[in-house]
């Protein structure tokens, strides 16, 4: 590996979960020889099972804090890494990059930026659980094991998907969902999830699952086709078959294979170390 060739992945979760749900892309990376950090939420560092106990921490949380907290994350390495994002994480990444932060990026399954007006059924659907009471915007709001099998694990056995909602599942602040899935188009100026769709920022790809019911293709088709007026180069691509869940369920790594391939073959070579 050269001394401008990225040697950091960030790996960046998705609400309803913690980083707990990347631990087999870290080792997967890890064993490529990359070193991989997966930064949690600010107050998200406890366990799963601590965060559901006590999820007060997740509703206080705001967006602003969060990028604020993961760019110091990004800005604190000695050459920019490349920034992975599953769902929300692929909003953060894309805020990220547009802050002129990372090497290259990788959006999976991506929740909208603002500006993004597709909303499928399926989407509606998955999103109702929190936005069918406007007092879950001030709440922590979690899925049933019913309502995660529909939203994230619709493509793998009942079973399995109860397995991955007891490991990892956890709560979501309802006002990031009424942000992303409902509000943000609406308010008068730019909310917490906008950015400059012009800014020539590092290059990314989006990835979409073909059977996503709450992130569906045709939400990160159209995110991706806002990026077309930066000079940046942006791609999507889509791996049919796969649920919301694709970076767990079965086959995951051929989706993180590509990722990686993907964002290594464009990264932006960093500035060579000062001798």
């Amino acid at each position: 590996m050269s001394d401008t060739t990225p040697d950091t992945i960030v790996l960046v979760h998705g609400l309803w979960v913690t980083p707990r749900s990347w631990e087999g892309w870290r080792e997967h990376y890890e064993g490529r020889g990359f070193q991989v950090l997966t930064p949690a939420y600010p107050g998200f560092e406890i366990e799963v099972e601590a965060l559901r106990e006590d999820p007060e921490v997740i509703a206080r949380l705001t967006v602003p804090e969060t990028v604020d907290h993961l760019a110091a994350v990004v800005e604190a390495l000695p050459r920019p890494p490349i920034i992975m994002g599953h769902s929300f994480g692929g909003t953060l990444t894309q805020l990220l990059l547009a802050r002129g932060l990372g090497a290259s990026g990788a959006a999976i399954n991506s929740a909208p930026t603002e500006g993004v007006r597709v909303t499928p059924l399926s989407q509606a659907r998955s999103l109702f659980p929190a936005l069918k009471n406007p007092a879950n915007y001030h709440r922590a709001v979690g899925f049933t094991r019913d309502e995660w099998h529909y939203a994230f694990a619709n493509t793998v056995p009942r079973a399995d998907s109860d397995e991955a909602y007891d490991r990892y599942a956890i709560p979501a602040p309802g006002n990031w969902i009424w942000a992303y899935g409902l509000l943000a188009n609406f308010r008068p100026g730019h909310q917490e999830t906008w950015v400059d769709y012009s800014a020539d920022r590092a290059p990314l790809l989006f990835i979409g699952g073909g059977a996503d019911h709450i992130m569906p293709p045709s939400v990160n088709r159209s995110n991706a086709k806002h990026w077309s007026r930066s000079p940046a180069l942006t791609e999507y691509e889509e791996f049919p078959g796969r649920s919301h869940w694709t970076c767990a369920e079965p086959g995951w790594e051929a989706v993180a294979d590509r990722a990686l391939e993907w964002t290594l073959a464009h990264a932006r070579p960093a500035a060579r170390p000062v001798a």
